[in-house]
């Protein structure tokens, strides 16, 4: 994530490397690879089935995924969570349970990412794929896409985590 980095933002000072950070040593600029924050939502209907969603764009353009994305500046994930799920799927969701956080990689860059999961239930309507999504299918528990279909690993482990 850091590779990007070469001289100082504010002074244009060669910035030195140490683990897992940037530093300017003309004018103590520091910057952390730390990683974007991001919310998935499991959504379950009546039945038990999760709502996957096959990506319609780069990365990982056309393999299942869990409803999500990344949080905005000044947004609490909750909020997120629920924005995305409308987003995506045009469905206003109430979240239930937290499922667990997951560190994963992003993108060409491999940026990290902290995914934060909660399942959460569908308040009426039918699902409808929008914003950067190709289509939405319920899938029951034991019957999910095979580990090679999914995007990401965080996917993989959220729902291996809440399938027990």
């Amino acid at each position: 994530m850091l590779d990007g980095w070469r001289v100082c933002p504010r002074c244009g000072t060669d910035l030195e490397r140490r683990e897992g950070s940037v530093h300017c040593p003309a004018c103590g600029f520091v910057h952390y690879a730390s990683p974007a924050p991001a919310v998935c939502a499991l959504i379950v209907d009546d039945e038990g089935r999760v709502l996957l969603a096959r990506r319609a764009h780069e990365p990982k353009a056309g393999l299942w995924d869990l409803v999500g994305g990344f949080l905005e500046e000044h947004e609490q994930p909750l909020d997120a969570l629920q924005r995305e799920a409308r987003e995506e799927t045009g469905l206003d969701v109430q979240p239930l349970e937290f499922v667990g956080a997951v560190t994963d990689r992003y993108g060409d860059d491999g940026h990290a990412t902290l995914n934060l999961a909660w399942t959460a239930r569908p308040l009426g309507g039918e699902p409808e794929p929008a914003d950067d999504v190709a289509e939405l299918r319920w899938f029951a528990r034991d019957a999910l896409p095979p580990r090679g279909e999914f995007a990401f690993e965080n996917s993989v482990v959220l729902l291996d985590t809440w399938r027990g």
